[in-house]
């Protein structure tokens, strides 16, 4: 008899809902480690702008994949899945319970789901694709809007390599990213309890904003400054985080200070906006709307952990 998969804490949700805070709160109280599921946390010196656990939190529970790539080298989703199920089987091989936090969806569904086959990369489709792009960016995401919508809504339109990605397997296969995803089957790595902080759009908002103008106050273009002074390239993908690329814009002298922090509050909340879009339309399992932090939920957390883990027990 085939042993069923194991079962997975995964909390989610959008950009300065607090699900670091829960997270940190719901694996003190389990005993268990952290997994970030943070696209830009991975990255050594990007510390500010993405808003990285402290010292503090750091000391109260043990975190990992946080600090694990140079800003120089684009990290991927299947390096993240790899990595991560290295941790998962770390922290429960110590009798620990792992606690994955993040709101990198992607990284999520690669952990949760595996990736896809995807065709091998085809240089003059590429090259054609990233002149375009260089002429013209959005009319080219315009294009990616018209043939996967999904795939435009969950990428976003400044992420260049994934949105050119996206477009190359459709032209090489004539089929959608997203249809790739959806016809992609892998016997599941685990069972997750998926679990979100449920904040309303207007208290989000206005966290959204306090939180970038505590970022600049904190130091984030000084941040980017000595990101850049460490040779850091400009292009480099790390530096394509809100909050970074507003910045490098500020100091290539296309906006002054104000006008880089409007900036970065607004694309958050854009991504907010898609974070939200694509939990709602979650298919990874059943998402779990809990209290924020403040209000107990992590005590809900672990109620809805204690009924998984029993379910998974009785089966």
């Amino acid at each position: 008899m085939e042993k069923a998969p194991p079962p997975l804490l995964v909390i989610l949700g959008p950009t300065a809902s607090g699900k670091t805070s829960l997270g940190l709160e719901v694996a003190e109280i389990l005993g268990g480690e952290i997994v970030s599921a943070d696209a830009f946390a991975v990255y050594r010196g990007l510390d500010i702008g993405t808003d990285k656990p402290s010292p503090e939190a750091l000391l109260r529970v043990r975190h990992h994949l946080v600090d694990v790539a140079d800003p120089r080298q684009r990290f991927s989703a299947g390096v993240f899945a790899d990595l991560a199920v290295s941790a998962i089987d770390d922290i429960t091989d110590r009798g620990l319970e792992a606690v994955v936090v993040g709101g990198t969806h992607f990284y999520i569904r690669a952990l949760l789901e595996g990736l896809f086959p995807a065709p091998s990369r085809d240089g003059t489709t590429g090259d054609r694709l990233a002149e375009e792009w260089r002429q013209d960016p959005a009319l080219v995401f315009r294009r990616l809007e018209e043939v996967d919508p999904e795939a435009a809504l969950r990428i976003g339109p400044n992420d260049r390599q994934r949105i050119l990605r996206a477009l190359e397997v459709f032209e090489l296969t004539g089929e959608p990213l997203t249809s790739h995803w959806r016809r992609h089957k892998t016997p599941p790595k685990f069972v997750p309890l998926l679990a979100a902080p449920q904040r309303s759009r207007s208290e989000l908002y206005a966290r959204i904003d306090a939180r970038v103008e505590r970022l600049f106050a904190s130091g984030l273009v000084e941040e980017v400054e000595r990101i850049l002074a460490s040779n850091v390239p400009v292009e480099a993908h790390a530096l394509r985080a809100i909050g970074y690329r507003q910045v490098v814009e500020m100091l290539q002298g296309s906006c002054d200070l104000e006008a880089a922090i409007e900036r970065t509050k607004r694309s958050s909340r854009k991504f907010a906006k898609r974070q939200l879009t694509w939990l709602r339309g979650l298919r990874e399992g059943t998402l779990h709307w809990v209290p924020p932090f403040e209000d107990g939920g992590a005590a809900a957390v672990t109620r809805l952990w204690e009924m998984h883990t029993e379910e998974r027990r009785e089966t």
